[in-house]
């Protein structure tokens, strides 16, 4: 799982809430120059199980399963599922957390502010409220609202798996005092006196319950293990 994906998850829902399905596009700019149209992607989420789709339908997916410690990798083309070692997933997702923690200063707890922001917006056909947190060179916007039944608390498993909980705590405590459903995020960032932003927004939600196969290979597909790394 990439950075990209792990801070995706901090839009998901909670192991003690409903399940969700929301999609979302995320688009990254330098300098204030786009790096592309923006990605699509998709998530369904039910209690300690999760689901990621690149596209609209139809594309490469991924599979964690927080309940049984497996994870996969969906290639629809050559209908093949990838059997990923978890616990090296894991390692890598938090090395990443980890640098993301020092570029971005939300590495130590009181290193984040927020303040309200003043002009309220309507997402996903959702009323929400902004919200602005600062933490070292980073500015993060945050619009939530209180009409969907889920928080970032209830997310706590995907966080601490993925090293968030810990590499970002200075941030997670402000993102957990903001009520309700974050959908769409806005993080601004200087490295090496470059500004870099990535917009998360989130386009469709539905509340409900899932297939047990979502979360599973799909029959007939041919199933292998993931080659170790030199």
């Amino acid at each position: 799982m990439s950075l990209a994906a792990a801070f995706g998850l901090l839009l998901g829902a909670g192991a003690a809430g409903p399940e969700l399905y929301f999609q979302q596009t995320v688009v990254t700019s330098v300098d204030g120059r786009s790096q592309g149209p923006g990605v699509v992607s998709q998530v369904w989420h039910s209690g300690r199980r999760m689901r990621l789709e690149a596209g609209e339908g139809g594309g490469a997916a991924f599979i964690l399963r927080l309940d049984s410690g497996q994870a996969y990798r969906l290639d629809p083309e050559t209908k093949t599922a990838v059997a990923v070692d978890a616990e090296r997933l894991r390692a890598r997702s938090h090395m990443e957390a980890a640098m993301a923690g020092d570029l971005m200063g939300g590495d130590e707890e009181g290193a984040a502010r927020t303040a309200p922001l003043k002009t309220p917006r309507t997402l996903a056909g959702y009323p929400c409220r902004g919200y602005r947190i600062t933490a070292g060179s980073t500015v993060l916007d945050v619009y939530a609202t209180d009409r969907i039944p889920v928080g970032i608390d209830a997310f706590a498993d995907f966080l601490e798996w993925s090293g968030a909980a810990q590499s970002l705590r200075g941030l997670m405590a402000e993102l957990r005092r903001i009520r309700g459903f974050p959908l769409e995020t806005r993080a601004r960032v200087s490295v090496l006196g470059r500004l870099h932003e990535t917009v998360s927004t989130v386009t469709r939600v539905r509340v409900g319950p899932h297939p047990s196969a979502l979360f599973e290979p799909p029959p007939g597909w041919r199933v292998v293990t993931e080659e170790p790394e030199e």
